[in-house]
């Protein structure tokens, strides 16, 4: 006999998501009859279109301490995420990750799309005494909302079922299946040329959206969706015959002149004496604005940040956690600013303790901090890094042993690797005043990014230029070059092969995209976490006299296991779908 199961929707609020600015509409239904009068009325649409946004994961900060770009200081608590992850103790059972598990949040959201999608067919802007425009700007944020919602899928948990339908009170589960990642992709992409297909109007479905909408999907969330959406298609973790390097090239391409061709462009402001070392650092302690009067770089932006308390110095009063501490690992990989080449080109040694110095380009071990990259200065605080800008001299960071932010392995409050992070924050913040920044879940720089990667595997030579539409061509070399430009970083040289290409590229992202939430993804996807997931360094940092002396110190992990590529499903989740299919779902090595 066919079980017969009510699916219950909830709105799920938690730091990881961000609502909509507008308010919800607080609607009691008890079944097809209340929603039939639900989608005859205006607001009644609007309401439920906003319980359509419940489930947005937002990037945090937390998951970097989850890769190579940090170690956290709250592994010293029994219990805590860090403590839990570096010693692989979850099963499928008892999983979390930063953003819990997800998957029955972003199921209940693409359920509420699918109810809105049909709900809507054949509605026009009479029906609703609206304009005809609004009504096809509604359908387009439900459809680009199930393509983000997809896309967070399968990042997660690879090969998902797709469902675009609303579940009827009678359905039979014994015919669900999971489905590939091209077969998901390919829904994605669907759903953003239905978006796209919306007018192009100021009450319409535009480029940039009205004063008090934050948040709202629009359409250069669209272009950043089809941008991730088939780099990860391709990606050697979810590969298939479906898509190829070419295919992505030319969507990566298009999306990222289409951002270009509308007035997306990155952030270059200088800042103003005193407030930031540089227009990297001051993009990050920068809010966007949803009219992009100033910042024409973030597509679709995240939540604010609290660095200086959960993430900062103990020296500052009323921080309680140093949090996810940078790794020597990161600060390895910031280049020397004069020659724009790497100071470690690697590793004599599985622990990390035996860097293979780049004698060419200009390092020196016992002046390690100096001369490197402006988004390192940015990025991280190191010893004897400046905090207070207007008077660089007066309040500098110490993390040598000893230092009022000396460096400890069994203290939350002190850094366990002799860094701590600066990105986000701003020097002013303190218990009084918290002026830090935010994350961006999409930016400009990113689909600069992902095209650069899909072009260099599309025709093997990263000089080549390509066609990307809106009459603009770009070579691989290119796009990567216009990021380190804004940085203040030479250019990558021309004649680089493939190889040495794809090398100097996955550092620039690395870099670039620090503490955004991409390199757990990256990692990943590229099938690279065994080498750099197992061993993560820190420097220990001893005072003798005037100088230093400096140890790294290693830090090893059991979170490098293959089975970590991927999230478990529930484990309720995987018992009730093996008895109505007879098929186990679980992710490998869950099980």
């Amino acid at each position: 006999m066919m079980k017969k199961y009510f699916i219950l929707i909830l709105v799920v609020l938690s730091a990881g998501f961000v609502t909509s600015c507008n308010d919800k509409l607080e609607l009691e239904y008890d079944g097809r009859s209340s929603l039939d009068e639900l989608f005859k009325t205006k607001n009644g649409v609007r309401g439920y279109l906003n319980a359509c946004y419940g489930y947005r994961i937002m990037p945090v900060i937390e998951r970097s301490a989850l890769t190579d770009e940090a170690h956290s200081s709250e592994r010293v608590y029994q219990g805590t995420l860090p403590s839990l992850w570096y010693v692989d103790a979850y099963s499928a059972a008892n999983y979390s990750n930063v953003d819990g598990q997800p998957w029955t949040g972003i199921y209940q959201s693409i359920r509420k799309c699918n109810v809105f999608l049909k709900r809507m067919e054949g509605i026009s802007g009479n029906d609703l005494a609206s304009l005809e425009d609004e009504v096809t700007s509604w359908k387009a944020q439900a459809h680009t909302l199930r393509a983000l919602y997809y896309l967070q899928l399968v990042k997660r948990y690879g090969s998902v079922p797709l469902i675009t339908e609303p579940y009827e009170i009678a359905h039979d589960f014994s015919q669900d299946v999971r489905v590939s990642v091209s077969a998901v992709v390919n829904q994605i992409l669907a759903d953003c040329d239905s978006a796209m297909a919306a007018p192009e109007l100021p009450l319409g479905f535009s480029w940039t959206i009205r004063t008090g909408e934050n948040y709202i999907m629009n359409r250069a969330v669209v272009q950043a969706i089809r941008s991730q959406a088939i780099l990860y298609a391709v990606s050697p973790l979810y590969s298939s015959d479906s898509y190829s390097w070419q295919d992505a090239a030319a969507i990566t391409g298009n999306a990222l002149s289409s951002l270009l061709a509308n007035g997306y462009e990155l952030w270059t402001e200088t800042p103003g004496a005193g407030v930031a070392q540089n227009a990297y650092a001051l993009y990050f302690i920068t809010p966007h604005d949803e009219q992009r009067a100033r910042d024409k770089e973030t597509i679709y932006g995240g939540g604010r940040v609290n660095i200086w308390g959960g993430n900062g110095m103990p020296s500052t009063p009323g921080q309680s956690s140093a949090g996810a501490c940078p790794t020597q690992e990161l600060v390895d990989s910031y280049e020397m600013q004069a020659t724009g080449l790497l100071p470690v080109t690697g590793y004599s040694d599985p622990q990390h303790l035996q860097p293979i110095i780049n004698a060419a380009s200009g390092y020196d071990p016992q002046n390690p901090y100096a001369g490197r990259d402006p988004r390192f200065y940015a990025t991280i605080y190191f010893n004897g890094a400046p905090r207070n800008l207007e008077s660089p001299a007066a309040n500098l960071c110490e993390s040598y042993v000893g230092g009022k932010d000396g460096i400890s392995t069994t203290d939350r409050r002190n850094t366990h690797t002799g860094y701590y992070l600066r990105k986000y924050n701003n020097w002013k913040s303190g218990r009084d005043n918290n002026a830090d920044g935010e994350l961006r879940t999409f930016r400009l720089a990113e689909c600069y990014l992902n095209f650069a990667e899909a072009a260099y595997q599309a025709t093997g030579n990263p000089d080549q230029a390509m066609n990307i539409g809106n009459g603009m061509s770009l070579s691989a070399r290119d796009a990567v070059n216009t990021i380190r430009r804004r940085a203040g970083m030479p250019d990558l040289p021309a004649g680089l092969s493939k190889g040495d290409f794809e090398i100097r590229y996955r550092n620039e992202r690395r870099v670039e995209l620090a503490y955004e939430g991409h390199r757990y993804f990256d990692v990943r996807r590229w099938k690279i976490m065994g080498e750099s997931e197992h061993y993560v360094t820190g420097m220990k940092i001893t005072e003798s006299g005037s100088d230093y002396t400096y140890e790294r110190i290693s830090f090893e992990r059991e979170s490098h296991k293959e089975k970590l590529y991927l999230y478990p499903i529930p484990q309720a989740e995987i018992n009730k779908m093996q008895s109505h299919t007879g098929t186990n779902w679980q992710n490998p090595g869950w099980n």
